[in-house]
């Protein structure tokens, strides 16, 4: 059985202290960082510089998962890459060659990911599932964190599944993951849990009990 991921989005983060954050999440349980990038136009918000992964890179070993919400996303690949990510995820609906785009993320030695917003069909995943590493499915519409939960998408976590079978890639889920989303969405199949505001923003506890928190309201039985 694979493992349960949790991915702490840095968008959430304190921008002003984001090394401290990042080595503070990793010592409380975190299994990988996601780092959102957005260019003002696939959605309206700006994130994260290949600078700035860079310099993640060079204060934590944890996989760093860039998500690149950029149309088209290929031009920014490489500069990402060479920062030091891990693994390069493109939006199914920015990337009109995306083949190509999924096979230059693997050229580049960096695990290859797809994403779907809410709205989009699983469907389209079909012609490229032998060339990804992961699938991200947002359950949020991307761009802006502290959003709720979109429900429906449980569906499309389920689809996504179900069309992955027996390949090894991971199924992230993205968007409103708090203890009482995260379980409904590991059931559906997701093996990592991204959340931001959920570890960032929690009311309660450190990192470690939010961490905790999630990992226990998914794998929790009954």
């Amino acid at each position: 059985m694979v493992r349960l991921h949790i991915a702490p989005s840095l968008l959430a983060a304190d921008f002003a202290s984001l090394g401290e954050e990042a080595t503070a999440v990793a010592a409380a349980g975190a299994d990988r960082l996601h780092i959102d990038v957005m260019d003002g136009h696939f959605v309206p918000n700006f994130g994260f510089s290949p600078a700035a992964v860079a310099a993640l890179r060079r204060r934590t070993p944890l996989p760093l998962d860039v998500h690149l919400m950029a149309a088209p996303a290929a031009p920014h690949l490489a500069a990402f890459a060479t920062a030091g990510a891990d693994s390069l995820t493109v939006h199914v609906e920015a990337e009109p060659q995306l083949p190509r785009t999924l096979q230059a993320i693997r050229d580049m030695g960096k695990r290859a990911g797809a994403a779907l917003c809410p709205g989009t069909s699983a469907r389209l995943l079909a012609p490229v599932l032998d060339g990804l590493d992961l699938v991200l499915v947002m359950t949020v519409n991307p761009g802006r964190g502290g959003q709720p939960f979109i429900a429906t998408q449980i569906d499309a976590i389920r689809c996504v599944r179900t069309m992955i079978g027996e390949r090894s890639i991971r199924l992230l889920v993205d968007g409103g993951i708090l203890p009482d989303t995260a379980k409904a969405c590991v059931e559906a199949g997701a093996d990592v849990l991204v959340s931001g505001s959920g570890i960032f923003g929690g009311n309660c506890g450190g990192y470690a009990e939010r961490i905790n928190a999630l990992r226990t309201a998914a794998t929790r039985s009954g």
